[in-house]
């Protein structure tokens, strides 16, 4: 441990540390459902080989069951860390006060996970220890902050008195918005949060139901045992966006194809505007070629899809794109093009990772979307709002936006959800999830078609919607 001086408490915790390093796994296996239940949760949010740091993290047990590419633990007890090393010779461990700065300068960053597992609990100072982990930061690293619930604090002492959970010294009692008080103060942007896990036994099988599918119910939430923290630093950003491409997939919309390239502006210098064209019966592939010959001046790139539906036309334009930065621009062009300079700004100053047009907060043309599509595109945003963990408002949005660098992460982890959705919103939307990126909400004037007519089926893609809302809350939220 550093020789710098620390206080007593601390002093306190470090022999409390030393003392039960012998009895560590006699404890852990007494509360070995709870911690299976820490692990399934932690797994869904670090992949594994992933470069995982994880401050304080005693025997090494729970890093390793992260299976990390490459795997660091901190731990200011020398008999922990000295288990750790023994049992888990494949990862690197280090005796050091994570409160130290020292301690972390000495560690070689950055991460794709810094995992703080009740650690914080034991800070003296929360927001400085969290403010010291900048250094170790990319702009795609992300810091998961994991304690108990404030309100479960006097069944924990309970808990110690008959013997059922290892006594812990003196702890900071800390809410979830304690934590993320902490993590904003500390320069640390929350990305998402989660309350999980009514039942710390195994209950002959009832706690994994329990936990699984009752817990995570609105209300119901507020009072589990287990909160987590997803945040980004703010201190770092990655290479600067200098060019975007519009991707505008086009099916029978020959007459929106000139005034969309009309009305993209020049919000960037190097504007790429991919059409894709969808086995149109209107003739909107040689429009497109008319299109690109009258406009020499643009960047002008036009592809037929190799498939069928949306979700293959966008994803096979991305795969092709140029730009730093990926726009999806539906070409009946309902979506304003004069608003996409708000989506560039968005994402090129770093507000946001992924950003999401939402058409419901602005009312709307008369006859922009009919009445139940309305109301069934408001029900199916509250329920991805829960199930994500981010606020969406508008799912359906055709626009939405992010970097090509986490498009090619998306992609690389797409198996997860697997090949289910024919629009491409939710592959992104999920997708986006899944890599924790920061999603922001940019409300748009929505405004009636001019040519052609909408490619949207209300009951038949209400169906898949019904689908997918089920597929998300088994694959995302019910972990």
């Amino acid at each position: 441990m550093s020789s710098t001086a620390i206080s007593s408490r601390k002093a306190s915790i470090h022999k409390f540390s030393e003392r039960y390093a012998a009895s560590r796994d006699h404890w852990r296996s007494k509360a070995s459902f709870f911690h299976r239940e820490d692990q399934i949760y932690l797994r869904f949010l670090i992949p594994p080989a992933s470069r995982v740091l994880e401050i304080g993290c005693g025997t090494g047990d729970t890093l390793a069951s992260l299976e990390p590419s490459y795997g660091v633990g901190v731990d200011f007890s020398e008999a922990m860390i000295a288990k750790a090393k023994e049992r888990h010779p494949e990862l690197t461990f280090q005796v050091g006060d994570a409160e130290d700065l020292e301690t972390i300068s000495a560690i070689q960053g950055p991460f794709d996970f810094i995992l703080i597992l009740d650690t914080i609990g034991s800070f003296d100072d929360c927001q400085e220890s969290i403010f010291h982990l900048h250094k170790l930061c990319s702009r795609e690293t992300r810091l998961v902050i994991g304690y108990f619930s404030h309100l479960w604090w006097p069944i924990l002492r309970m808990a110690e008195m008959v013997g059922l959970r290892m006594p812990y010294p003196e702890q900071n009692v800390l809410s979830p918005a304690d934590v993320r008080s902490f993590a904003r103060l500390a320069d640390f942007d929350p990305v998402r949060s989660e309350q999980r896990v009514l039942s710390p036994l195994a209950l002959l099988g009832m706690g994994r139901l329990i936990n699984r599918f009752i817990s995570i119910l609105p209300g119901v939430r507020a009072l589990a045992l287990r909160h987590f923290l997803v945040c980004r630093s703010t201190h770092v950003h990655g290479p600067e966006l200098k060019s975007v491409t519009v991707v505008v997939p086009a099916r029978n919309e020959r007459g929106n194809i000139e005034p969309a390239v009309q009305r993209i502006g020049d919000f960037c210098s190097d504007i790429e505007i991919l059409f894709v064209e969808g086995h149109s019966k209107d003739d909107t592939f040689s429009e497109m070629e008319r299109v690109r010959s009258a406009y020499p001046h643009r960047d002008i790139k036009i592809m037929s899809q190799p498939g069928k539906g949306k979700a293959d036309a966008v994803f096979s334009a991305f795969d092709v794109a140029r730009g730093d930065v990926l726009m999806i621009l539906d070409a009946d062009l309902t979506m304003p093009p004069e608003q996409l300079p708000k989506f560039w700004d968005a994402i090129q100053s770093g507000k946001g990772e992924f950003i999401n047009g939402s058409r419901l907060v602005y009312r709307m043309d008369d006859g922009a979307m009919r009445f139940l599509n309305l109301i069934a595109n408001r029900l199916f945003s509250y329920l991805f709002s829960w199930i994500l963990n981010q606020r969406y408002t508008d799912t359906l949005c055709g626009t939405k936006v992010l970097r090509r660098t986490d498009y090619l992460r998306l992609k690389a982890g797409k198996s997860y959800f697997g090949d289910f959705d024919p629009f491409g919103d939710f592959d992104l939307i999920f997708g986006a999830s899944r890599l924790n990126l920061k999603s922001i909400d940019l409300p748009i004037r929505y405004t009636a078609r001019s040519y052609g007519e909408t490619q949207i089926s209300r009951f038949t893609h209400g169906w898949m919607l019904v689908k997918m809302v089920a597929f998300a809350f088994l694959r995302i939220k019910a972990q």
